[in-house]
């Protein structure tokens, strides 16, 4: 078995938000990140990652047109995607179900985090 990390995208068009997330994730997965729903496409297009981290509320595209497209995509149509947005009504997390996705509300524990991004990459021993 590879001790090779996991990779996670994790995409938000706030600098301060990506540092963040990338030092809760850097322990446990190789962190991505991107700036706006285009480049990480063009990222997943590339090379896949495992999951994708995605904010909603971005400039131009927004994070439920980027997972829309991933979905629309053969190479990225299983891809997982959690959302994480300061957004939480329950339409959010409606259209968010609809494509397939998980969604947490910032401020998120990273405990939490953690949990459910190990969950739903099906790797619960990565919390080692």
């Amino acid at each position: 078995m590879s001790d090779e990390k996991l990779a996670i995208l994790v995409v938000d068009d706030a600098p301060d938000n990506l540092t963040l997330m990338a030092g809760i994730l850097k322990d446990h997965y190789k962190v991505k990140v991107a700036t706006s729903g285009e480049k990480a496409l063009a990222i997943c297009a590339a090379q896949a990652p495992s999951l994708v981290l995605l904010d909603i509320v971005m400039p131009g595209m927004d994070g439920f047109e980027v997972c829309a497209t991933l979905r629309a995509q053969h190479g990225t149509r299983e891809l997982p995607v959690v959302f994480l947005s300061a957004l939480g009504t329950p339409e959010d997390r409606v259209r968010a179900a609809a494509l397939g996705a998980e969604f947490l509300v910032k401020p998120v524990d990273s405990t939490l985090l953690l949990a459910t991004l190990a969950r739903v990459l099906g790797a619960p021993g990565s919390l080692r």
